[in-house]
């Protein structure tokens, strides 16, 4: 049987945690930043762990995660 192959545009998004969970970066960071609040923008370099509903899918496109 051949090898799986990773989704590559989600392999770059998604890291996986030591406890299996799914780690993601928050969207809203790459422009239009001046009508942010500082408190906003700073909140949004933290990473963000995907929601329970999308882990499924997530797992399926990246079989060796």
């Amino acid at each position: 049987m051949p090898k799986m192959k990773s989704n590559r545009s989600a392999a770059k998004r998604f890291s996986k945690t030591g406890s299996g969970k799914l780690k993601r970066a928050k969207a809203y960071k790459s422009h239009i930043l001046t009508k942010k609040s500082t408190k906003r923008k700073r909140d949004l370099r933290k990473a963000a762990m995907t929601d329970a509903t999308n882990v499924k899918n997530m797992k399926k496109i990246l079989p060796y995660l």
